[in-house]
């Protein structure tokens, strides 16, 4: 048996064709029994089946091995469960006969509360706490659940019978055919579903309820004539609803809060079959809100599990940043209905494809529901995180070796999603949308019900576009990090080179077929190219020919990479710079372009080849913008300079502050507290972090305004004057005066925490409690984030606290390290604890005594590749840090920029 251990896939001599499961779930003692009986295909001589398992018990003489030709029964002679390789090997005397045949086995389980396999979550009904039974098997966690080939690459249907409480709803992926009840129990059989991989099954057991609606594009009405008297003639209306129906399950009493997902899935759901050229597969698609769940929602055949957060949406209560959440996350998951679900990634390596293309996807619905939310003007986030991560030395490739089921968690992370979403959006622009869909769709047709890796669908682009699309996206995805590409103009020749950045400012070896865009002066002169070298110089005269006249060539702004669209930097020289500075002070460019101009400047600062000086600089010229996506970024940006100014140059801080007081300050007196009739969702979504970094920088006036407002609020829970979208401002001005001495605004808001049962109120609570200056009050939130107060899934909500907490958020993470392994052990959550609390310090030391910490306690596997990457974050800062000492004109600069008048 021994040959089996440590093998990072199954063995290949039996092929699962049918599960055949029954489940009995107690959510008294918590526990569950369940049987498999799977239909197999012996395909090679062997005397052992091996399989997946992982906290079953399984007894011996429960496992049963019956041959379809020969109907004779065999019984391993020896049952062992593998728990550190979760696999389950059986060893047979015989020979286990060549071709079908079924393997029948008998199991007992827990239901975990670590919100992976097959778990309870706790939720209040009538004021009784009760469980309900949840499944969450992706990545490799169907094995704690029954025996099976957890693997995507192992297809098979899935037939399911639950033994339930005969009060509780009981869904699973498919719909129920029979459902039998004696007495306190009932028997919920469900249709037999097409096939799938095993980290799409799904059950849910409790008490709901849900809101009901029908796609649109299957209804069909007929008409049938029936006489009814001799003297007259009736026309009797039926009408029959083919399209797929939609439900959105939640807990009993919120029902209408699952009123704005149910529009958004049907809506989607119909857009999807027409893009996709390939209807949805199943009859039913049911989303339901998880109290307690690990992710933000997961893709399950026909029954979407969601955190509540991302699935309801109160009218009274929830921000537009909410809805926006909600929207979005309904349009990705609904997309790995096709891309996932119905065609699968062979293997973990091509996580990147349900991922990547969900993300992008989930854009393109959102925009056709929401076109005034201006969504893809808010794709530069996501290529934005995936540019952070992937200028780190320890990041990955987009399609990256995984060589053991405990190394997936980790790579569900920015490069799988975000820049695996950019590498898409960037490929669709270069190919045109049309061409991109067409093919997109001859790929879904071709590879629905089967598995495929990254080069099938580059294979589908390249036939259907007629483009090199193989060589063109393969330096994308098969090496790390991206490129850095330099211009400067010389004796009237535009020249271009391409380096790997790098966050450290180290020198990189890639190298890639960048789609270079630009124009110039203008978005109506624009060119396209490959950069395929290293370097190549362009006539400029050449390039625009006569669209600009000669002597306003030498003075026109150019801008590279157009809207942001390619997944690289750009570094001018600077006479560049200096044109486009210019050109963001008089609105000349685009919202993306000025969003990128920032980023990538902010960027090249960090990794020392900018300097901080010109960044506060490049700022400046924000001061008259409006735009939300850019100011977002502006905020985000401002954060991050305030924590390095602290370790550099303290006695500037607070003319950093002042500065960027000044320059938030226009647009929240354009917005003011309150939403006015008609204005857009941007400007609602903006209004609260316009107002929260108000708050945290100290300005006076709006702390006191605040103020006011929660206190409006703590007498009126209804109050207009602290409306969702500037709540979490309000908090976090709240907290800002707060500290152990002074901690009627702290507890107040754990009155309001305790109070609500609306999950995105507790979210935004949660999230402002630890902004406090006061390294005490910090301490005493992040142990009460430990309490059972607070969900295990919003634990990390917490974290980052404030700058003057860094080191308090440290010295709890050690003396809570073993609780927090034991609690979240595997699974993403954990590497959120360490990201959060690690990557803010900038010290060599702290970065050796971090390392030296993990490297004297066990059970750092699942923490790895985050552990790396929040150390390199450390030693980027430290570096950024001593460089930003080293700025001769920064202190001059700064303070004219806090006391300039506009």
């Amino acid at each position: 048996m021994d040959q089996f251990k440590g093998q990072p896939r199954l063995p290949k001599f039996a092929i699962p064709k049918r599960y055949d499961i029954r489940l009995k779930p107690d959510l008294t003692s918590c526990r569950f029994a369940g049987s498999v009986a799977v239909d197999l295909d012996i395909v090679a001589a062997t005397s052992f089946i091996v399989l997946n398992a992982a906290e079953l018990t399984v007894a011996d003489g429960s496992v049963s091995f019956m041959h379809r030709d020969s109907s004779k029964v065999i019984k391993p002679s020896r049952v062992e469960l593998f728990e550190n390789d979760e696999i389950l090997v059986l060893e047979f005397a015989e020979a286990v006969p060549i071709g079908l045949g079924v393997l029948a086995i008998q199991f007992e389980g827990t239901l975990n509360d670590r919100m992976k396999g097959f778990y309870r979550s706790t939720y209040e009904h009538n004021g009784e706490k009760k469980n309900m039974a949840v499944t969450q098997f992706e990545p490799a966690d169907a094995r704690r659940c029954f025996p099976c080939w957890d693997e995507p690459a192992c297809k098979a249907t899935f037939k399911i019978t639950l033994d339930v409480p005969s009060e509780l709803v009981a869904l699973s992926n498919m719909p129920v055919v029979e459902e039998k009840v004696d007495g306190s129990l009932k028997t919920v059989s469900y249709q037999e579903s097409p096939i799938m991989s095993t980290y799409l099954v799904a059950v849910v057991v409790g008490l709901f309820d849900y809101v009901e609606d029908h796609t649109s594009d299957g209804k069909t009405f007929f008409f049938s004539q029936v006489l009814l008297a001799l003297t007259s003639l009736f026309l009797m209306k039926s009408t029959i609803l083919t399209g797929v129906k939609v439900r959105v399950y939640c807990q009993v009493g919120k029902a209408n809060q699952g009123k704005f997902a149910l529009h958004v899935a049907t809506r989607t759901l119909e857009l999807y079959k027409e893009y996709f050229a390939t209807p949805y597969p199943l009859p039913k698609m049911d989303m339901i809100a998880i109290p307690d769940f690990a992710a933000g929602a997961m893709e399950n055949y026909g029954l979407v599990t969601y955190r509540e957060t991302a699935l309801l949406f109160d009218e009274q209560h929830s921000a537009a940043v909410n809805k926006q959440r909600v929207a979005t996350v309904v349009g990705h998951e609904l997309a790995h209905q096709w891309f996932g679900n119905l065609v699968t990634m062979e293997w973990w390596t091509d996580l990147w494809l349900n991922e990547g293309f969900a993300t992008w996807v989930s854009y393109l619905a959102t925009d056709s529901l929401f076109p005034d939310w201006k969504i893809w003007s808010q794709f530069v986030n996501e290529s934005t995180e995936g540019l952070r991560l992937d200028g780190l030395a320890e990041s990955h490739p987009i399609e990256v070796e995984v060589n053991h089921a405990g190394e997936i968690d980790e790579i569900f992370d920015s490069i799988s999603y975000r820049k695996g979403a950019s590498v898409i959006r960037m490929l669709q622009s270069y190919l045109g949308a049309e061409s991109f869909q067409r093919s997109l769709a001859s790929y879904i047709k071709k590879h629905a019900y089967s598995n495929a890796k990254t080069v099938d669908l580059w294979n589908a682009l390249e036939e259907g576009s007629g483009e090199p699309v193989n060589k063109l996206m393969s330096s994308w995805t098969k090496q790390q990090g991206y490129p850095v590409v330099s211009v400067k103009v010389n004796d009237q020749k535009l020249e271009f080179n391409q380096s790997q950045f790098l966050s450290s400012g180290a020198n990189g070896e890639g190298q890639w077929v960048v789609p270079v865009t630009l124009c110039f002066g203008s978005y109506d002169v624009r060119k396209n190219f490959l950069l395929q070298a290293k370097s190549e110089a362009l006539d400029i005269k050449e390039l625009v020919g006569s669209q600009i006249a000669g002597d306003q060539v030498a003075n026109s702004w150019i801008k590279v990479n157009v809207d942001q669209t390619g997944f690289y930097r750009v570094k001018y020289d600077e006479p560049l710079a200096a044109r486009l500075r210019y050109a963001i002070d008089k609105q000349l460019l685009s919202t993306a372009d000025r969003h990128g101009i920032l980023d990538d400047l902010f960027a090249l600062c960090m990794a020392r080849q900018e300097s901080l000086t010109s960044l506060i600089n490049l700022m400046g010229a924000y001061r008259g913008e409006v735009e939300y996506i850019v100011l977002s970024n502006l905020i985000s940006v401002s954060y991050k300079v305030r924590r390095i100014a602290a370790d550099a140059v303290p006695d500037l801080v607070d003319y950093f502050k002042q500065f960027f007081i000044n320059l938030f300050q226009y647009t929240a007196e354009r917005l003011g507290w309150e939403p006015k009739p008609g204005e857009s969702h941007l400007d609602a979504m903006l209004r609260g972090e316009i107002l929260t970094a108000l708050a945290q920088f100290g300005h006076d006036l709006t702390l006191e305004e605040a103020n006011k407002r929660f206190q409006a609020f703590l007498n009126d829970r209804n109050t207009p004057l602290c409306p969702p979208d500037i709540r979490k401002a309000t908090y976090v001005a709240v907290m800002q005066q707060a500290s152990k001495t002074n901690r009627s605004g702290y507890e107040s808001l754990l009155k309001v925490y305790r109070e609500t049962d609306l999950s995105q109120e507790k979210i935004r609570i949660l999230g402002s409690l630890s902004d406090t200056p006061d390294p005490d009050l910090v301490l005493e939130v992040l142990n009460f984030m430990l309490t059972p107060e607070v969900r295990s899934q919003d634990v990390i909500m917490g974290l980052p606290t404030s700058p003057e907490g860094r080191e308090v958020a440290w010295e709890w993470l050690k003396e809570n390290w073993k609780r927090i392994l034991e609690t979240y052990g595997s699974g993403f959550l954990i590497t959120r604890f360490v990201s959060a609390v690690v990557s803010p310090f900038a010290s060599v030391e702290k970065a050796k005594e971090v390392e030296d910490f993990f490297a004297s306690h066990g059970g750092t596997k699942p923490i790895a590749r985050t552990l790396k990457q929040s150390l390199e974050r450390v030693n980027i800062n430290a570096n950024w840090v001593e460089s930003v000492k080293d700025e001769k004109n920064l202190a001059d600069a700064v303070k004219e920029l806090a006391y300039r008048k506009y």
